[in-house]
């Protein structure tokens, strides 16, 4: 759900989250019952259990789809309809631009009613159009369609209305050469060290994954360092896809690691290509050398600390034993020079 928050002269956009195509967003008018609804792809009959659309055009091209939107609340609602370019946060869920940005790319290729009215607890099918330019770059493009409704909240003594809206990613290829390609740049390695000399440190390392090429990318790898292996994404993670020109930073952590001076290793990265059919093909994968320095700082001082305690206690030691061998022989000094008493017959 998308909530733009709209004052007189002037606009403000908070993203509450990515688009969604199953989720029905609530929005409380003022003094109103509040409005429920969900925005699936459909056919011309209702919902198809779609939750994207995919389609491959040729430039110059044009196809037709639907979408549903059902109203769960118990009044007629009038929502508004929009398209607009689409892209992933930096969370990697896929989002669509704010109404007040300006759309450059397939969201300007989408043709779609301005409204649509949809009676309580019903749901209406509504046609839309993606029309490719003749001039339209071979690969993909990310776009969104939304419904949304505009409610009125006061809030510092004025009104201000608050849009909400839900929709579903619709993801243009256009056919031709596609060229997947990819970079992992900005990498930047350190060790955290645990100042107690009995326990471990960590290492971190952090890079970015730049989509160099015309189709997105599935990013997945591994870091292998230190006689470990860390998958990226995790196992509980978001997959993570980028769009053309987009990037994805990733931060891991290798937690239990000895403070061994250095580290060398490896940033493993495999990413895949994602076809029109659901198919994923692997695009070549590739390694990228990493360096960590981890001076062991707590052990060092603890050595150190050690052998300046044996030092003084040696020279302690040394200086009793000067001292002890001084006063023995100034006593045999003293002992040569007292008389010797001689008795007479």
């Amino acid at each position: 759900m998308i909530r733009d928050l709209l004052r007189p002269a002037a606009v403000a956009v908070a993203l509450a989250a990515g688009l969604v195509a199953v989720t029905a967003a609530p929005a409380a008018a003022e003094e109103g019952t509040p409005v429920s609804w969900s925005v699936t792809p459909a056919d011309a009959t209702g919902p198809d259990g779609r939750v994207s659309v995919d389609h491959d055009i040729d430039p110059g091209a044009e196809t037709q789809d639907h979408f549903a939107v059902r109203n769960l609340g118990s009044e007629e609602v009038t929502f508004r309809l929009s398209a607009a370019d689409g892209y992933y946060n930096d969370n990697g869920r896929f989002d669509m631009l704010p109404s007040d940005q300006e759309s450059v790319d397939a969201g300007t290729w989408i043709d779609l009613p301005e409204s649509v009215t949809v009676p309580p607890s019903g749901t209406v099918v509504v046609p839309f159009t993606v029309s490719v330019p003749e001039n339209a770059e071979p690969g993909d493009h990310a776009a969104g369609i939304a419904a949304s409704v505009l409610s009125l909240k006061q809030g510092d003594g004025a009104g201000v209305g608050v849009e909400s809206r839900v929709g579903f990613r619709v993801m243009t290829r256009v056919t031709g050469e596609l060229a997947p390609a990819y970079a992992v740049t900005g990498v930047e390695t350190g060790y955290t060290t645990s100042w107690n000399p009995l326990r471990p440190g960590s290492i971190d390392v952090s890079f970015d994954v730049v989509n160099e090429g015309n189709t997105r990318l599935a990013v997945a790898g591994v870091l292998e360092i230190a006689g470990r292996s860390i998958a990226f994404p995790g196992a509980n993670e978001r997959p993570q896809e980028i769009l053309p020109g987009e990037r994805r930073s990733f931060s891991l952590a290798v937690d239990q690691v000895w403070p061994l001076l250095a580290f060398p290793g490896e940033i493993e990265l495999a990413p895949t290509v994602t076809t029109a059919g659901g198919e994923a093909t692997a695009v070549a994968p590739s390694s990228t050398g990493v360096f960590v320095w981890a001076v062991p700082w707590p052990q060092l001082l603890v050595v150190v600390g050690a052998a300046l305690l044996v030092a003084a206690l040696v020279w302690r030691r040394g200086r009793s034993k000067r001292r002890l061998d001084a006063m023995l022989e100034q006593a045999r000094e003293e002992g040569r020079r007292e008389p010797v008493l001689e008795g007479r017959g």
